[in-house]
């Protein structure tokens, strides 16, 4: 369905009339043009900047999604966040930690009125389409963590056809959330709204601990039980995605009944094109 594009401009004035948190956002920086959220979160946290800190963008020009991809980051269409977190875990509860974003983007999706579920580790789908990504960047020294970067890329407003000329076979499979909505998306609400339920997950993370956000995590998993190609360490191999491990791991079964631990790498459902 296509939709009037309405280009409207982040205000950190207008998203704090949203915003309930009492930790995420206290302290905002909203740029017109960087190279990467990420980035610029990363140079202020190594700065001392305070857990709750939030960089906005309205475009990137080195945006970044898993594997190195590129995130494409067209100005005053879509939301570009990234949000520093301190949390007392060590190096290996990152992953879990980390799902709370992915649940935060699905809150934030489905107050649109739009259905969303999680494909591992962070990307949000709509109808089959991904909407929104997360990149997580972890800092730690002597197992301990220092700092984590949450960055997300939402495609809130960007026409679809823009997605397909720039992503070739990849934006076959990203999808707008205006369009899918048949609406515009006002980006003020919806950075409030995503870091309201962020700020949600966090309490719950921190007071009822992994487990609930494992539970569900898994209640929104897009991926359980699909057919799946894996490449990333070692030879590529075929298999059957059998949720996430108490750990935050993608658990695979191969051809062959060998299980599978995977944390980082590219996975694609099979008959899927790639996606970014």
């Amino acid at each position: 369905m296509k939709t009037e594009l309405v280009v409207d401009k982040l205000s950190i004035k207008r998203i704090r009339r949203d915003l309930a948190t009492e930790i995420l956002g206290r302290h905002m920086y909203l740029f017109d043009a960087i190279p990467s959220t990420n980035a610029a979160l990363r140079q202020l946290a190594l700065s001392g900047a305070e857990e709750g800190t939030v960089v906005l963008a309205e475009t990137q020009s080195a945006g970044r999604g898993r594997m190195g991809s590129t995130w494409f980051s067209p100005p005053e269409l879509n939301l570009y966040v990234s949000v520093l977190l301190r949390p007392a875990v060590t190096l290996a509860e990152v992953p879990v930690c980390s799902l709370i974003a992915s649940l935060a983007l699905t809150d934030a999706v489905w107050a649109t009125g739009l259905p969303a579920a999680i494909k591992w580790p962070n990307d949000i789908l709509v109808e089959g389409r991904k909407v929104a990504g997360c990149l997580v960047d972890v800092a730690g020294t002597g197992g301990r963590v220092d700092h984590v970067i949450l960055g997300a890329g939402i495609n809130l407003n960007v026409p679809t056809d823009a997605l397909c000329a720039t992503l070739g076979d990849a934006g076959k499979a990203a999808g707008s959330m205006s369009e899918l909505a048949g609406h515009p998306v006002d980006r003020n609400v919806f950075t409030a709204t995503f870091l309201n339920a962020l700020e949600r997950w966090l309490t719950v993370y921190r007071t009822d601990g992994p487990r609930a956000v494992l539970a569900a995590w898994r209640a929104r998993d897009a991926l359980s039980g699909q057919e799946v190609d894996v490449r990333g360490e070692g030879a590529p191999y075929h298999g059957r995605a059998l949720g996430i491990g108490d750990d935050g791991y993608l658990l695979v079964e191969d051809a062959a009944g060998g299980r599978h631990r995977v944390l980082t790498g590219e996975i694609r459902t099979v008959g899927d094109v790639h996606t970014r």
